[in-house]
Protein backbone atom coordinates (compact mmCIF):
# COMPACT_ATOMS: atom_id res chain seq x y z
CA UNK A 1 0.00 0.00 0.00
CA UNK A 2 1.17 3.84 -0.86
CA UNK A 3 0.09 6.87 -0.51
CA UNK A 4 -1.18 7.46 -3.93
CA UNK A 5 -3.37 4.03 -3.82
CA UNK A 6 -4.52 5.40 0.00
CA UNK A 7 -5.38 8.75 -1.48
CA UNK A 8 -7.52 7.29 -4.45
CA UNK A 9 -9.35 5.04 -1.82
CA UNK A 10 -10.00 7.74 0.59
CA UNK A 11 -11.76 9.22 -2.88
CA UNK A 12 -13.60 5.74 -3.06
CA UNK A 13 -14.92 6.14 1.12
CA UNK A 14 -15.61 9.91 0.21
CA UNK A 15 -17.93 9.76 -2.36
CA UNK A 16 -19.77 6.77 -1.01
CA UNK A 17 -19.71 8.58 2.51
CA UNK A 18 -21.87 11.49 0.46
CA UNK A 19 -24.14 9.26 -0.66
CA UNK A 20 -24.89 8.01 2.42
CA UNK A 21 -25.17 10.89 4.54
CA UNK A 22 -27.45 12.65 1.98
CA UNK A 23 -29.77 9.97 1.79
CA UNK A 24 -30.19 9.73 5.95
CA UNK A 25 -29.49 13.55 6.51
CA UNK A 26 -30.43 15.27 3.40
CA UNK A 27 -27.02 17.34 3.53
CA UNK A 28 -23.19 16.83 3.55
CA UNK A 29 -20.21 18.40 3.26
CA UNK A 30 -19.46 21.12 0.32
CA UNK A 31 -16.28 21.55 0.22
CA UNK A 32 -16.08 17.36 0.03
CA UNK A 33 -18.47 17.19 -2.64
CA UNK A 34 -17.37 19.47 -5.15
CA UNK A 35 -13.93 17.59 -4.69
CA UNK A 36 -15.75 14.39 -5.80
CA UNK A 37 -17.75 15.78 -8.23
CA UNK A 38 -14.38 17.38 -9.71
CA UNK A 39 -12.63 14.10 -9.88
CA UNK A 40 -15.39 12.47 -12.60
CA UNK A 41 -14.27 15.13 -15.14
CA UNK A 42 -10.52 14.66 -14.14
CA UNK A 43 -9.71 11.87 -16.88
CA UNK A 44 -6.03 12.76 -18.14
CA UNK A 45 -4.85 14.25 -14.74
CA UNK A 46 -1.40 13.66 -14.48
CA UNK A 47 -1.33 12.46 -10.75
CA UNK A 48 -3.69 10.81 -8.04
CA UNK A 49 -3.95 14.33 -6.29
CA UNK A 50 -4.79 16.19 -9.35
CA UNK A 51 -7.91 13.94 -10.05
CA UNK A 52 -9.16 15.82 -6.58
CA UNK A 53 -7.31 18.75 -6.70
CA UNK A 54 -5.71 18.90 -3.53
CA UNK A 55 -5.50 16.20 -0.28
CA UNK A 56 -7.48 18.78 2.08
CA UNK A 57 -10.21 17.66 -0.83
CA UNK A 58 -10.38 14.43 0.62
CA UNK A 59 -10.52 15.22 4.20
CA UNK A 60 -13.75 13.14 4.67
CA UNK A 61 -12.86 10.73 2.53
CA UNK A 62 -9.29 10.17 4.66
CA UNK A 63 -11.25 10.84 7.93
CA UNK A 64 -14.22 7.88 6.94
CA UNK A 65 -11.41 5.61 5.59
CA UNK A 66 -9.90 5.62 8.99
CA UNK A 67 -12.87 5.08 11.13
CA UNK A 68 -13.65 1.94 8.61
CA UNK A 69 -10.10 0.26 9.22
CA UNK A 70 -11.01 0.87 12.65
CA UNK A 71 -13.50 -1.86 13.84
CA UNK A 72 -14.75 -0.26 16.59
CA UNK A 73 -16.18 3.08 14.77
CA UNK A 74 -17.18 1.14 11.82
CA UNK A 75 -20.02 1.75 9.63
CA UNK A 76 -21.55 -1.24 8.08
CA UNK A 77 -23.30 0.74 5.30
CA UNK A 78 -20.66 2.61 3.97
CA UNK A 79 -18.50 -0.37 4.25
CA UNK A 80 -21.35 -2.27 2.12
CA UNK A 81 -21.27 0.37 -0.52
CA UNK A 82 -17.46 0.57 -1.10
CA UNK A 83 -17.49 -2.95 -1.62
CA UNK A 84 -20.59 -3.15 -3.96
CA UNK A 85 -18.97 -0.15 -6.17
CA UNK A 86 -15.61 -2.04 -5.74
CA UNK A 87 -17.90 -5.03 -7.60
CA UNK A 88 -19.30 -2.37 -9.87
CA UNK A 89 -16.02 -1.00 -11.25
CA UNK A 90 -14.95 -4.79 -12.31
CA UNK A 91 -18.37 -5.62 -13.82
CA UNK A 92 -18.00 -2.29 -15.69
CA UNK A 93 -14.62 -3.31 -17.26
CA UNK A 94 -16.12 -5.83 -18.37
CA UNK A 95 -18.80 -4.09 -20.63
CA UNK A 96 -16.60 -1.72 -22.97
CA UNK A 97 -19.82 -0.44 -24.77
CA UNK A 98 -20.63 1.08 -21.68
CA UNK A 99 -17.46 1.94 -20.84
CA UNK A 100 -17.70 4.55 -23.69
CA UNK A 101 -20.90 5.63 -23.13
CA UNK A 102 -19.84 6.36 -19.82
CA UNK A 103 -16.88 8.48 -21.11
CA UNK A 104 -18.46 10.08 -24.02
CA UNK A 105 -21.15 11.09 -21.13
CA UNK A 106 -18.43 12.87 -18.99
CA UNK A 107 -17.37 14.68 -21.67
CA UNK A 108 -20.83 15.85 -22.54
CA UNK A 109 -21.22 16.70 -19.33
CA UNK A 110 -18.05 18.53 -18.88
CA UNK A 111 -19.53 21.14 -21.22
CA UNK A 112 -22.89 21.81 -19.15
CA UNK A 113 -19.57 22.16 -16.35
CA UNK A 114 -18.19 24.89 -18.70
CA UNK A 115 -21.64 26.77 -18.93
CA UNK A 116 -23.58 26.14 -15.65
CA UNK A 117 -20.64 25.48 -13.40
CA UNK A 118 -19.73 21.98 -11.38
CA UNK A 119 -22.91 22.59 -8.64
CA UNK A 120 -25.37 23.18 -11.17
CA UNK A 121 -28.48 21.27 -11.10
CA UNK A 122 -28.39 21.12 -14.65
CA UNK A 123 -25.28 19.24 -14.25
CA UNK A 124 -26.30 17.18 -11.34
CA UNK A 125 -29.25 15.75 -13.51
CA UNK A 126 -27.08 14.67 -16.26
CA UNK A 127 -24.81 12.74 -14.43
CA UNK A 128 -27.25 10.84 -12.51
CA UNK A 129 -28.92 10.01 -15.57
CA UNK A 130 -25.43 8.95 -17.04
CA UNK A 131 -25.40 6.51 -13.94
CA UNK A 132 -29.10 5.44 -14.25
CA UNK A 133 -28.27 4.69 -18.14
CA UNK A 134 -25.14 3.11 -17.29
CA UNK A 135 -24.07 1.58 -14.31
CA UNK A 136 -27.76 1.05 -13.18
CA UNK A 137 -28.15 -1.80 -15.48
CA UNK A 138 -25.21 -3.97 -13.88
CA UNK A 139 -24.65 -6.00 -11.84
CA UNK A 140 -24.42 -5.73 -8.41
CA UNK A 141 -26.30 -2.66 -8.01
CA UNK A 142 -25.14 -0.39 -5.06
CA UNK A 143 -28.17 -0.20 -2.58
CA UNK A 144 -28.29 3.34 -0.94
CA UNK A 145 -30.68 2.91 2.71
CA UNK A 146 -31.91 6.29 3.56
CA UNK A 147 -34.82 8.73 5.18
CA UNK A 148 -37.93 8.12 2.48
CA UNK A 149 -38.60 12.30 2.88
CA UNK A 150 -35.17 12.62 1.46
CA UNK A 151 -35.01 9.87 -0.79
CA UNK A 152 -38.78 10.89 -2.16
CA UNK A 153 -37.02 13.92 -3.76
CA UNK A 154 -35.59 14.15 -7.21
CA UNK A 155 -32.91 16.49 -6.58
CA UNK A 156 -31.45 14.81 -3.89
CA UNK A 157 -32.00 11.65 -5.37
CA UNK A 158 -29.66 12.99 -8.32
CA UNK A 159 -27.20 14.09 -5.80
CA UNK A 160 -27.03 10.53 -4.47
CA UNK A 161 -26.89 9.05 -7.55
CA UNK A 162 -23.59 11.90 -9.06
CA UNK A 163 -21.49 10.78 -6.12
CA UNK A 164 -22.07 7.37 -6.59
CA UNK A 165 -20.78 8.11 -10.40
CA UNK A 166 -17.71 9.83 -8.46
CA UNK A 167 -17.46 6.63 -6.00
CA UNK A 168 -17.07 4.49 -9.46
CA UNK A 169 -14.15 7.03 -10.52
CA UNK A 170 -12.50 6.45 -7.64
CA UNK A 171 -12.80 2.86 -7.90
CA UNK A 172 -11.26 2.62 -11.29
CA UNK A 173 -8.54 5.08 -10.39
CA UNK A 174 -7.99 2.20 -7.55
CA UNK A 175 -7.81 -0.47 -9.66
CA UNK A 176 -5.54 1.25 -12.50
CA UNK A 177 -2.90 2.14 -9.80
CA UNK A 178 -2.36 -1.48 -8.71
CA UNK A 179 -5.08 -1.49 -5.62
CA UNK A 180 -6.85 -5.11 -4.82
CA UNK A 181 -8.98 -5.89 -2.22
CA UNK A 182 -7.12 -8.09 -0.36
CA UNK A 183 -4.73 -4.94 0.55
CA UNK A 184 -7.64 -3.87 2.73
CA UNK A 185 -7.28 -7.09 4.19
CA UNK A 186 -3.54 -7.56 4.99
CA UNK A 187 -2.51 -3.59 4.74
CA UNK A 188 -5.26 -2.46 7.70
CA UNK A 189 -2.53 -1.26 9.55
CA UNK A 190 -0.66 0.52 7.34
CA UNK A 191 -3.47 1.82 5.55
CA UNK A 192 -4.90 3.46 8.26
CA UNK A 193 -1.21 4.96 9.19
CA UNK A 194 -0.50 6.41 5.42
CA UNK A 195 -4.04 7.99 5.43
CA UNK A 196 -3.32 9.32 9.37
CA UNK A 197 0.22 10.80 7.64
CA UNK A 198 -2.18 12.44 4.88
CA UNK A 199 -5.04 13.83 6.90
CA UNK A 200 -2.41 15.16 9.55
CA UNK A 201 -0.76 17.13 6.74
CA UNK A 202 -4.16 18.58 5.26
CA UNK A 203 -4.24 19.93 8.92
CA UNK A 204 -0.43 21.42 9.27
CA UNK A 205 -0.50 23.15 5.94
CA UNK A 206 -3.79 23.30 4.46
CA UNK A 207 -3.12 22.14 1.74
Amino acid sequence: MNEERVLALAGLFQASAIAHQLANEGRCDDLALDASLASVFRIDAPSVIGVYGNVSGLRVGLRTLIGQLDENSRDIAVTRMVVTVMRLERSLAHHKDLLDELQQGIVSAKRQVDHFGLNSPQVFSRLAELYAGTLSTLRPRVMVTGNPQWLQQPVLVERVRASLLAAVRSAVLWRQIGGRQWQLLFHRRQCSMLARGLLTGTTLDNR
